[in-house]
């Protein structure tokens, strides 16, 4: 199973994805979380310490194995594999805890239509893998788009959350996610509520994006905030976003055997 979660900034996505992971993980599942946001802290939503986490370095980062992979010399114009190796980089570069391997993709920064280059090559071919080749679930935390994500590899994915607030902006990012989605060929998008204070907060959520098919929501409480500031993942601290979490997962699954 291979799901990518997405959202705007600071609505909770992370928080979701590293939940659903430990979840997967915790019923014996071989789980692979992919942070593949600039604002990288998957790995603290997974119950990391800090001292582990920090050992890691973003492929994207990686400039000299980028040029070692792609057979380039550095130089500019110069000529390099566009399909390198890249099987054995989740292994080599990821770190373990609680059943869940951590790899930070990082991104590419690019100006004006984009760069070609072996960094950017290296990271589009990994994505591939990961989502085509690789046998385990694989979970992304994603920024708020379809950036990593391309045609090639659209339809690997079984499914696109997008995590929302209510709140105007939160939900047109929504909708220009579902927009992006569908351009590339992802057609299972799903939402999922977060900081859900009342039931008409779902309410108004559903009738303002009532074309995607909601999944569950995940409330407002002081359960998050005080495991964020205790360094502990959501999934170790337990309590009522666990429960949504998994209410979230059983209806996904639903959706996917559909």
């Amino acid at each position: 199973m291979k799901i990518a979660v997405t959202g705007k900034g600071g609505v909770g996505k992370t928080t979701l994805a590293g939940t659903l992971a430990r979840l997967f993980a915790a019923e014996g599942f071989k789980v692979l979380a992919v942070d593949a946001d600039p604002d990288a802290n998957l790995a603290s939503a997974l119950g990391m310490k800090e001292d582990d986490f920090k050992k890691l370095t973003p492929i994207s980062k990686m400039k000299k194995l980028a040029e070692e992979r792609t057979g380039a010399d550095g130089g500019y114009g110069s000529y390099f594999i566009m399909n390198p190796k890249v099987d054995d980089l989740p292994d080599l570069f990821s770190i373990e805890h609680a059943g869940v391997k951590l790899l930070l993709m990082g991104t590419v920064e690019k100006g004006g239509t984009g760069c070609v280059c072996p960094e950017n090559t290296l990271l589009k071919r990994l994505m591939q893998h990961l989502l085509v080749q690789r046998n385990e679930i694989v979970i992304m935390d994603m920024e708020a788009g379809v950036e990593h994500l391309g045609r090639g590899t659209a339809e690997a994915v079984d499914a696109l959350i997008v995590v929302v607030e209510p709140g105007k902006r939160s939900m047109q990012t929504a909708q220009q996610i579902k927009s992006l989605a569908h351009d590339i060929g992802i057609n299972r998008v799903f939402l999922a509520g977060s900081k859900i204070r009342s039931d008409k907060d779902i309410e108004f959520i559903k009738e303002g994006l009532n074309e995607i098919p909601m999944l569950g929501s995940i409330s407002f409480n002081k359960e998050i905030i005080e495991a964020d500031l205790e360094g502990i993942s959501p999934f170790d601290r337990g309590g009522l976003v666990v429960k949504e979490v998994m209410e979230i997962k059983k209806k996904l699954i639903q959706y996917l055997h559909d």
